[in-house]
């Protein structure tokens, strides 16, 4: 499948570049992006909730009262659960959501989201390009050119790029990343995918 290289103006530059088959023109696994969309989300939760249990409370070690004569029960510490102030039973404790996922599961849920899109004619390639200073109306218009303003846009970079990933950074549908930070969720999310022209040869090494 061939695809028109354009210019950050929207017009074609005369050139065509190949979309890899073995990335761009699978069959698409809908149970691996589900697991993968899936890891993604539990590695986002924050298990942080905490209560402290009876020995970890700060409080006197002495016998409340003495063990035999007083007709209640017997209390050794002012720490007991069932006491005002004391430890919490069977609390919840700092945990990790996140859970295992192979690597080839990964990257055949990268590649059955990119022939997804590659299938709907969702992806554009724009050659490789910089901005010299942050500027959101310049990000805009490069939106605007590609008629992606409207949609919610995810551009692919070959490597950081400061300037580029903070004029982006006030729009709300719009997403900078780059290949080694792209993830199946990003891909997933994106209406329109723009690739500059370096990431395929980028992507077509990192997921084969």
């Amino acid at each position: 499948m061939k695809v028109a290289v354009l210019n950050i103006k929207g017009e074609e530059t005369g050139r065509e570049v190949s979309l890899d088959k073995s990335v761009f023109g699978i069959e698409p696994n809908e149970h691996a992006v589900y697991l993968d969309v899936k890891n993604y989300l539990a590695n986002q939760r924050h298990g942080n909730a905490k209560t402290k249990e009876r020995g970890e409370i700060t409080g006197s070690t002495r016998k409340i009262k003495k063990q035999k004569g007083t007709g209640t029960a017997r209390a050794g510490s002012i720490k007991s659960p069932v006491l005002r102030g004391g430890g919490t039973i069977f609390g919840p404790k700092p945990r990790d959501f996140g859970f295992k996922l192979n690597k080839k599961v990964k990257k055949l849920a990268r590649k059955s989201i990119l022939s997804s899109r590659a299938k709907d004619k969702a992806i554009q390639v724009l050659e490789d390009f910089t901005f010299e200073t942050p500027k959101t109306k310049e990000f805009i218009n490069l939106l605007n050119s590609l008629s992606a303003n409207d949609k919610k846009s995810l551009v692919l970079l070959t490597e950081q790029n400061k300037n580029v990933f903070l004029s982006s950074k006030n729009l709300k549908k719009a997403n900078v990343t780059t290949v080694d930070e792209v993830n199946t969720y990003d891909l997933i999310n994106a209406e329109c995918l723009i690739l500059c022209e370096g990431t395929l040869d980028q992507l077509k090494e990192r997921l084969n």
